[in-house]
């Protein structure tokens, strides 16, 4: 089989802004049940930031980026689900496909583990991409992989979104505003907290019911919960970590769902029990989620004709300064980066 070079970001062992620098990687015709994609686009998520600024840097050179969206450019032998020209995105566990997890840690995950998207073409078994929705651009699908997945699944399969419920959501990050969506897609109700006042009257802009500034309303929880008229809020999609616990715990009701699914304040803090028992709180840990899930959610967004809020675009040479720019936490969605 004939094997062609792709020209790649690499970040070096460790990681750091400073380590990441232009390479190649070889590209292989595609084998038995193999593809071979022609990316165009990823997006930027806190752990490809983990990754290459060096927080969580690999133990050799990585290709970083989890996400990536393209066409199908060859097929290998058995393939049936794409065809050349099909527009693909992948899945951030490529060998998770349906089920419950079974994937523990980050050794799968490209970007992480194995080399990652930001490149411009790859070779990789078909059932590590599902297509794309239908009419968005490659920057919008590569939005899916991390923040979309994860946010469709804390909701339906882990939560059991129905309408009527009430979601909070915490900040502006690709997750959260991919959840503001999904809940007012199912008929849900939206609290949605910020500590910006501008990005509050745009959250309330996309659909949110009520917003809080938790800088000037440090106990939003116990807010949140009264907007409920003392009931609490059926689902908490928590993305601070060990800062937001105690008021997403506030927040929920009696046996409701609290979603873990970031570590922006860190990875370690008090677990406050008392509330977790006394209300018989459901706190669910999420990572990302499986291709089923994923092929289910791009159905769904077909159905619906939503669309992906998406903050800025970089190209892949300018890697580096969409990071910084993810760094100064400004971003209102998802920062793309184009290839």
């Amino acid at each position: 089989m004939s094997t062609t070079m792709s020209r790649a970001l690499v970040v070096g062992t460790g990681g750091g802004f400073d380590a990441v620098a232009l390479g190649e990687r070889p590209v292989p015709a595609p084998g038995p049940g193999e593809i071979t994609v022609r990316l165009r686009a990823s997006s930027l998520n806190y752990h490809d930031y983990a990754v290459v600024s060096g927080a969580w840097g690999p133990s050799e050179p990585r290709v970083p980026l989890s996400d990536g969206a393209g066409e199908v450019e060859a097929v290998g032998p058995g393939v049936g689900a794409f065809a050349v020209g099909d527009a693909v995105v992948s899945t951030f566990f490529p060998t998770w496909l349906d089920g419950v997890p079974e994937v523990e840690g980050f050794a799968t995950v490209p970007g992480d583990g194995v080399d990652g998207y930001a490149r411009d073409r790859v070779t990789a078994p078909a059932d590590a991409f599902t297509r794309a929705p239908r009419g968005w651009d490659h920057a919008e699908a590569a939005t899916l992989t991390t923040a979309g997945l994860t946010a469709w699944r804390a909701l339906h399969a882990d939560a059991g979104l129905k309408a009527g419920d009430v979601v909070l959501i915490q900040g502006t990050g690709g997750v959260s505003v991919f959840a503001l969506q999904f809940a007012k897609m199912a008929g849900a109700t939206v609290i949605a907290t910020s500590s910006s006042e501008p990005k509050l009257e745009r959250l309330r802009a996309l659909g949110a019911d009520h917003v809080i500034n938790y800088r000037s309303d440090p106990a939003w929880g116990t807010s949140a919960r009264r907007l409920t008229g003392g009931r609490g809020v059926d689902h908490v999609v928590d993305v601070g970590g060990p800062a937001t616990l105690e008021q997403s715990m506030e927040a929920v009701r009696v046996a409701g769902h609290v979603s873990v699914i970031g570590i922006l304040s860190g990875v370690a803090g008090p677990l406050p029990l008392v509330p977790a028992l006394v209300r018989q709180i459901r706190l669910q840990g999420v990572l990302v989620g499986s291709r089923r899930q994923q092929t289910e959610m791009i159905r769904a967004i077909d159905a619906t004709g939503l669309r992906p809020v998406v903050d800025s675009r970089y190209p892949l040479e300018r890697l580096v300064d969409a990071f910084r720019y993810q760094e100064s936490n400004r971003h209102f969605g998802k920062i793309c980066i184009e290839i």
